[in-house]
């Protein structure tokens, strides 16, 4: 099997090295090389074109976003973003979200050796994540998502369903990973006011979910927001997981909520899908509605499974729609998927589950 080809473009001669040496110690993939900017790595990628770049946003010369458009225009490419963990590195990462990349990793101000070297794993599993990335899929749903806060034309909003008098409140629990940051956006985008609540599971890291969060608020008519230990699960209210906390969905009476917590990596991601999903199925059982999106791995799987015999409804992405079609396959492969829709029409399917009997 050929090995996946990486060109990396830093400004940064430590993290060119350290994410150098992370990479060959893979046998699966090879390094072209490492460019201090992108007018130097368009040079390089003159002579052979690499299968993944991993692209830092803020470079002399050429910041990453620019290089990002002009590459996703010219020929596209699978490429992860190696971002500061600050506030403006989280808003320009949702930028180049928007822009066409499809993997996230975060590097701190200080201490980068040793934190990268510590998500090592990480890395090579975004490298492989991206690798397999369908950029048919990405593109387009990015660009469709660019809408102002508000009324939609009813060609993109879903008409609001009122729930069947008598029926306990309805919570839906998604999980996502490689291509969900664009999947997400589809959806909630098209979401009324009258939305069941939503918990959220994107495989993102620290210090990211925030802003991704925030722009998934500007574009959609219900409320989103990084979810808070405690915090309410409320109809037309999504919350999402923060990077680097698990995040739990519990019952107090007739109410739900959602618990924040530390704890070790499960299927080697925090926060996990499956620890979402294995939360809802004790939480809400038949009253839960769980969606597994794109993604590389297996992780939700499981719970997807734990909580359809919980006699809850579940829905798997189709692969036509997946940017990466791992996770799903996975979870209909394990029975835990009830159904298998297409992204486009999963927005419909949470207002059908929330009208349903």
């Amino acid at each position: 099997m050929p090995r996946i080809s990486v060109l990396i473009v830093d400004d940064s001669a430590v993290v060119r090295q350290v994410l150098s040496e992370i990479l060959r110690e893979d046998p699966g993939i090879e390094v072209l090389g490492a460019a201090s900017d992108p007018i130097f790595a368009r040079r390089r990628m003159n002579l052979r074109w690499p299968d993944v770049m991993i692209v830092d946003v803020e470079m002399p010369r050429m910041d990453g976003i620019t290089f990002l458009r002009r590459i996703m225009a010219e020929r596209p490419t699978p490429v992860v973003i190696c971002s500061s963990l600050t506030k403006k590195g989280a808003e320009t990462t949702m930028q180049a979200l928007s822009a066409g990349a499809v993997e996230v990793i975060g590097k701190p101000q200080l201490g980068v050796k040793g934190f990268l070297q510590e998500g090592a794993s990480e890395l090579i599993g975004a490298v492989k994540a991206a690798a397999r990335a369908n950029l048919r899929r990405v593109r387009p749903f990015a660009a469709e998502s660019t809408v102002p806060k508000g009324p939609r034309t009813e060609a993109v909003r879903v008409a609001a369903v009122e729930p069947r008098p008598g029926t306990a409140r309805r919570v839906v629990a998604i999980g996502a990973s490689t291509g969900g940051t664009q999947a997400l956006e589809v959806i909630l985008a098209r979401l009324p006011h009258s939305s069941p609540g939503l918990v959220i599971v994107e495989h993102m890291p620290e210090k990211f979910t925030a802003a991704f969060a925030g722009r998934l608020n500007t574009l959609s008519e219900i409320e989103v927001k990084e979810a808070e230990n405690n915090d309410p699960v409320l109809p037309g209210r999504a919350l999402i997981a923060p990077g680097g906390r698990h995040l739990l969905l519990r019952r107090r009476g007739a109410e739900y909520f959602v618990e924040v917590a530390n704890g070790p990596r499960v299927n080697r991601h925090r926060p996990s899908v499956d620890v979402l999903f294995r939360s809802a199925a004790k939480a809400a059982g038949a009253d839960a509605l769980g969606i597994i999106l794109t993604g590389m791995g297996d992780d939700g799987a499981a719970g997807l499974a734990e909580m359809r015999n919980a006699g809850a409804s579940t829905i798997a992405q189709d692969e036509r729609s997946c940017v990466v079609f791992g996770m799903p396959k996975e979870a209909i492969r394990r029975g835990g998927a009830g159904q298998v829709r297409s992204l486009e029409t999963l927005a419909g399917g949470i207002m059908e589950f929330a009208g349903g009997s």
